[in-house]
């Protein structure tokens, strides 16, 4: 059984409050942002947010399901051309809602309830960077384990070795490692001289 909505229903009954939603949601999408009262807004921004995922889905499923809710299909080709594109790189948040000052005529309590179409910030990218960094750090722990004692071992012989005989084994280690591959060459032409002279 469904779980029902918190709150008293919008309209007089279950069919109206379904149209009323679709209404609502096809304005939001067609205006990108409507003025309403702050129960309406709520009650709308699950139901046009659901409507957004399915655009960012983006198959002839979706589209069919959409067209099920909101009729003009001119808004539902803007939605799933303009607004599901815009919205690809966020999770979730579409829409946002601003409380405004209470309605002139009843004092009824108003809000804007808008989509967000801006693009997601630097900030929000580096903590999704780190967020993954971390999990293929967690997955592969023990093999980087292994390796930084390994690479930090060097790196702390090399910063305690002095400046000055660094320099001193750097010409020592050039002519040390031409000589290993030189002196074999040499010995086997000594070896041969030998043999002649015998």
């Amino acid at each position: 059984m469904p779980t029902p909505t918190k709150g008293p229903r919008l309209g007089g009954g279950p069919a109206h409050e379904r149209l009323m939603l679709a209404n609502l949601a096809a304005s939001l999408f067609e205006h990108r942002r409507i003025t309403t009262t702050v129960t309406k807004a709520k009650r709308l921004r699950p139901y046009a947010e659901r409507l957004v995922t399915f655009a960012k889905r983006g198959d002839l499923a979706s589209r069919r399901r959409v067209l099920a809710v909101i009729s003009n299909k001119t808004v539902v080709h803007e939605l799933f051309t303009e607004i599901a594109p815009a919205v690809s790189q966020r999770d979730g948040g579409y829409t946002r809602i601003t409380k405004i000052g209470p309605r002139k005529g009843d004092n009824a309590p108003m809000a804007v309830i808008e989509l967000v179409l801006e693009p997601v910030s630097a900030r929000q990218a580096t903590v999704a960077e780190a967020e993954n960094a971390t999990r293929r750090a967690g997955s592969s722990a023990a093999p980087a384990a292994a390796q930084v004692p390994a690479e930090d071992s060097t790196a702390d012989v090399a910063a305690a070795a002095p400046a000055a005989d660094e320099t001193e084994a750097t010409p020592a280690e050039t002519p040390a490692e031409a000589t290993p591959a030189e002196a074999p060459a040499e010995t086997e032409t000594a070896t041969e001289g030998d043999a002649e002279k015998a």
